[in-house]
């Protein structure tokens, strides 16, 4: 088997000799932002989109953006290229760079890390995709920036932890206020009454790409869409709730915190919205 090789500060190696500095900004502090990208049939999907979130983030962050959009894209497509699989998803970070000694004030003149690498995509699993996924609801201890999508996760991973404990798939945070803001890694959609219900994008939560699709496709075909704040109490009486993400897609949730959500079952909507999805990524990856 080949080595699986990385992206780090311009040069291409395996990753078993990928080496960042201790001193670098995004392991002392987190400093940095990321962008998580899925390849289909060996090409990058929503690169714009991506691209945009990236820059929205290095710019909020005051991070220089260490390379040019054709440098970017290129460097991807030869991530894509060092490796077999036709579906893959892209992991690239930016950190805001090495700092000796360590201080909170970042330096000036810092030069960015950068660094990726790309997995194997792997498809929904059919059991998940038949009788959907368990979550729980938590508190949503994060911090007033999620529109940024940066390196500090520790919140979520805390969630992860307490979803493995309780026995379920993931989670749906809860504000102070009793808003709901979004899935461990993933944004949050609802179904009540054959309208498609999303908190809007704010400061609490990420603008995730597989919700703008879904978003586009939902105007496309006419199903009622609303952007609004989603209370705790609102969920107990949903018809349909899924999670969104660029790697998993839409997910239907069939149990909250022990009950069924709906018939208990992934929902017609979903179902239609996922026939939409699919031939939506037939159409932009075989234009003609």
């Amino acid at each position: 088997m080949n080595p699986q090789i990385v992206y780090l500060d311009g040069e291409f190696m395996p990753m078993n000799e990928a080496r960042v500095s201790p001193m670098d900004r995004g392991f002392l502090f987190g400093d940095g932002v990321y962008e998580v990208i899925p390849v289909y049939q060996r090409q990058v999907f929503e690169w714009a989109a991506h691209l945009a979130r990236l820059k929205y983030s290095l710019k909020a962050t005051s991070i220089n953006n260490p390379l040019s959009d054709e440098a970017w894209l290129d460097m991807i497509n030869q991530l894509i290229k060092r490796h077999d699989w036709a579906d893959q998803f892209i992991y690239l970070q930016v950190s805001r760079g090495v700092q000796i000694p360590r201080d909170h004030m970042p330096a000036a003149d810092l030069t960015p890390t950068v660094y990726a690498y790309t997995n194997p995509l792997k498809p929904v699993a059919d059991h998940i995709l038949q009788h959907g996924i368990k979550v729980i609801s938590l508190e949503d201890i994060r911090w007033l920036r999620c529109d940024i999508k940066a390196l500090t996760l520790l919140p979520n991973v805390m969630a992860k932890l307490q979803a493995q404990a309780a026995g379920v798939d993931d989670v749906i945070l809860v504000r102070a206020d009793g808003s709901v803001s979004e899935g461990s890694a993933s944004n949050l959609f609802m179904v009540k009454d054959q309208t498609l219900i999303t908190p809007p994008n704010s400061h609490k939560i990420l603008p995730g790409i597989t919700r703008l699709v879904i978003e586009k496709l939902a105007r496309r075909h006419h199903i009622d869409l609303i952007e609004r704040d989603i209370q705790q109490d609102e969920l107990n009486s949903a018809d349909e709730l899924w999670l969104t993400s660029s790697t998993k897609e839409a997910l239907p949730i069939t149990q909250l915190n022990g009950q069924a959500v709906g018939s208990g079952k992934p929902g017609s909507v979903w179902q239609t919205l996922r026939q939409h999805y699919q031939a939506y990524k037939n159409e932009i990856l075989n234009p003609n």
